[in-house]
């Protein structure tokens, strides 16, 4: 697989490629071609340790952003694209945005956003495979949206009965969060139990619909007329 031309790649191959440990990048953005990684190191973000530090805690409460999901995929990916002062050229290219598009019209790409007065400012994209969900990239054009977005992730991927939140690599600010580094021999084991996992990233939607049905049932606010 790591021999093939970037455009002989499809969607399905790229689906194997995640459930074998490996995914793919590009030099540039101007470049067409992809390269498969597999970090001897691998970057994950532990869900029943994540750390939500106290200032964040308190923009969450403020109700500054509103959370959407999978309504913009194309305005996250080209955010997440986008070149910024101090910041090397990105490796989503073309090839990146159309498998990945492809993967998010069959439900394996899922988007969290963060909005504010009707505006996207923030978010971030990831696959979804069983019950491990691959961050691939995040972006923020105001402070801490890119931050929400991510509690919001973990949060939806707890509710969903997720096992296993791969951030391929480990930063300072994902650090801050938890995030640790693991062996390839440990994560290869992780990945293996997580994609057997049936897993629900809608859940958490689904679980908001049933308390609302229990209201309108028990004649409460939202039953009125």
């Amino acid at each position: 697989m790591c021999g093939e031309d970037a455009f002989a790649i499809t969607p399905d191959i790229l689906l194997k490629a995640y459930a074998c440990g490996i995914f793919p990048m590009a030099d540039s953005a101007d470049d067409p071609n992809l390269f498969w990684v597999e970090p001897h190191e691998r970057g994950i973000l532990p869900l029943e340790t994540f750390h939500v530090p106290r200032r964040l805690k308190r923009t969450m409460r403020s109700g500054l952003f509103e959370i959407r999901v999978d309504t913009d995929f194309d305005a996250v990916i080209g955010g997440c694209a986008r070149r910024r002062p101090g910041r090397r050229s990105t490796w989503i290219n073309g090839e990146i945005r159309r498998l990945f598009g492809a993967l998010f019209r069959r439900g394996y790409v899922h988007t969290v956003e963060t909005w504010q007065e009707g505006r996207l400012v923030g978010g971030l994209y990831g696959l979804s495979l069983g019950g491990a969900f691959f961050g691939e990239s995040m972006f923020s054009d105001e402070r801490d949206a890119s931050k929400v977005a991510l509690v919001a992730l973990v949060e939806r991927l707890r509710a969903g009965g997720y096992v296993l939140l791969d951030t391929q690599f480990t930063t300072s600010h994902l650090e801050t969060f938890g995030a640790v580094s693991v062996s390839r021999a440990r994560y290869q084991e992780m990945l293996e139990e997580a994609v057997q996992v049936e897993a629900d990233f809608d859940r958490l939607d689904k679980m908001g619909q049933s308390s609302a049905s229990e209201t309108e049932d028990e004649g409460g606010p939202a039953g009125r007329g």
